[in-house]
């Protein structure tokens, strides 16, 4: 027997939606109007007048080769990002989901991580890592390997996507293991006796099940790495050396902020949205047929 839930006041329903609907309207939708409206002017150098260019803001950004360049690096860093963050996080959460002696130490282990801001990720690994003062950074030039993040565009590029990456793991380590001990232990059991290894029970049957979690933490990781990692490269690189560690948010913040040029960073910041909306349209078109949904 179901029970429906009836409200005697009509408007009831809409009041309990407003908030939500506020939150949304005045820090989602309304920046984003002034952002697509901001990217069709033109500002004066002193930022007294205002004119109407069009897509002026939008052709000079197409047409600048760096940004064609923090293209190229965004897209490198943001699949490092997440693919090295989501074969860590399953590979943790299947250890952690095993019978192994402290496995609740270890969970709660790696779950902190994710209560860590970016920015103070960031400064960990920059403690670590610091030609200088870093652990390891100064033990890699003891034995000779020539160690600097801050002159190398390679090792800058693998900290922020470390660091970020670090940060992350603890997020989807959390939906991993959820979705690892939502499957029934009798299918791998049924599996165990026709005769199929760890390996391929792996394969065959916990992963295909756990593909709607998969999916899900897909779209999430992407919208992380575009977005959500301004701080992790703020406080390590700044974008540098050279603007090997540049992404379209942090280029967003430089020529918003420190250039102060509003038209050409909301155009960035529109073509970004666009980047990001298409990305994820196209994973729901084509990644989610392969998900198998119990």
């Amino acid at each position: 027997m179901q029970r429906r839930v009836v409200f005697e006041n009509k408007w009831l329903p809409y009041l309990l939606l407003a908030p939500q609907v506020a939150i949304t309207l005045v820090f989602f939708h309304w920046p984003a109007a002034q952002a697509i409206e901001q990217s069709m002017l033109l500002q004066d150098a002193f930022g007294l007048r205002q004119t109407f260019v069009w897509f002026e803001n939008f052709q000079v950004v197409l047409s600048d080769p760096n940004y064609l360049g923090t293209m190229r690096v965004t897209a490198i860093f943001s699949a490092a990002v997440t693919v090295l963050s989501m074969v860590l996080a399953l590979l943790f959460a299947v250890l952690a989901n095993t019978h192994i002696v402290g496995r609740s130490a270890y969970k709660t282990l790696l779950i902190w991580p994710y209560a860590v801001a970016p920015a103070v990720a960031a400064v960990l690994w920059l403690f670590i890592f610091n030609p200088e003062i870093g652990v390891l950074g100064r033990a890699l030039n003891d034995i000779g390997l020539r160690w600097d993040y801050r002159l190398n565009d390679g090792q800058a590029l693998f900290m922020v996507v470390a660091a970020s990456a670090w940060k992350q793991v603890s997020y989807n380590f959390i939906f991993f293991l959820a979705g690892l001990q939502a499957i029934p232990r009798s299918l791998l059991e049924a599996a165990a006796i026709d005769g199929a290894g760890p390996v391929r029970r792996f394969w065959t049957v916990t992963f295909p099940l756990l593909s709607p979690t998969t999916f899900f933490l897909l779209v999430v990781n992407v919208v992380y790495a575009f977005f959500e990692t301004f701080g992790v490269i703020h406080a390590l690189t700044k974008g540098g050396p050279g603007k090997a560690t540049e992404t379209l948010i942090y280029r967003v913040y430089l020529d918003g902020v420190i250039n102060n040029d509003l038209g050409s960073s909301s155009a960035q910041s529109v073509l970004l949205m666009l980047v990001v909306v298409a990305l994820t349209a196209v994973q729901f078109r084509f990644i989610e047929r392969k998900v198998h949904y119990a």
